[in-house]
């Protein structure tokens, strides 16, 4: 499973924390994939987060996330910045893709913005992360290669490849090429076989019959 997520995103935070164990119970490796909205909202002619666009929108999703934090037994406080800027945990996050403290990371990221309120954009926070992760001797150069031209690239195209898929939020779940979008959908992305999905044929064989 790829897995998109956007660490200023609500709903990434949801299955970030979920997914590690889902994914073990299901027996299913997971690809990390950070890319950036901001582009991509731009592209849609939007210059903030639709849950800022759209006031009515943004107040059904703080009560939506609270409830859904409680029934997962998740700790949840909503922001007091939002959407907050997230380059560098990306960048980092991104470079280590297949690091084994990937997915710790990712959620200590998380919980950061959704839970402790901080902001995660900068390297004092990346710093405390990274230390809590037992990664002391490795914490300069991580920043530094985040910071570095070619992951600054890599980021970009990655935003980009997000797109080109037909992303417009987040978080994603992509396995054997289908893309299932949202927080809601995570265990229908882990759960779902190819060989049992329709073709186009026996879509319209069963539409034909029901008609």
């Amino acid at each position: 499973m790829d897995f998109w997520f956007e660490f200023g995103s609500p709903y990434s935070y949801l299955s970030s924390m979920r997914l590690p164990a889902l994914a073990q119970q299901a027996g299913m490796a997971v690809n990390y994939r950070p890319f950036l909205l901001g582009p991509i909202f731009q592209q849609q002619g939007w210059n903030d987060s639709p849950f800022v666009l759209y006031p009515a929108k943004g107040a059904y999703m703080w009560k939506d996330m609270a409830r859904e934090a409680a029934k997962y037994g998740l700790p949840f406080r909503r922001p007091t910045v939002f959407p907050r800027w997230a380059i560098l945990p990306s960048r980092i996050a991104l470079a280590h893709k297949d690091a084994p403290w990937i997915a710790t990371f990712v959620q200590a990221v998380m919980q950061l913005n959704f839970v402790h309120d901080r902001d995660i954009d900068n390297e004092t926070a990346m710093r405390e992360v990274l230390q809590a992760l037992d990664l002391r001797p490795q914490t300069e150069h991580i920043i530094r290669l985040a910071q570095s031209y070619g992951i600054k690239q890599q980021l970009r195209e990655q935003t980009a490849r997000a797109q080109a898929l037909g992303m417009f939020g987040a978080p994603n779940f992509i396995v054997n090429d289908e893309m299932f979008w949202g927080n809601d959908r995570l265990t229908d992305a882990l759960n779902f076989v190819p060989s049992f999905a329709p073709t186009s044929d026996q879509s319209r064989t069963i539409l034909g019959e029901s008609l």
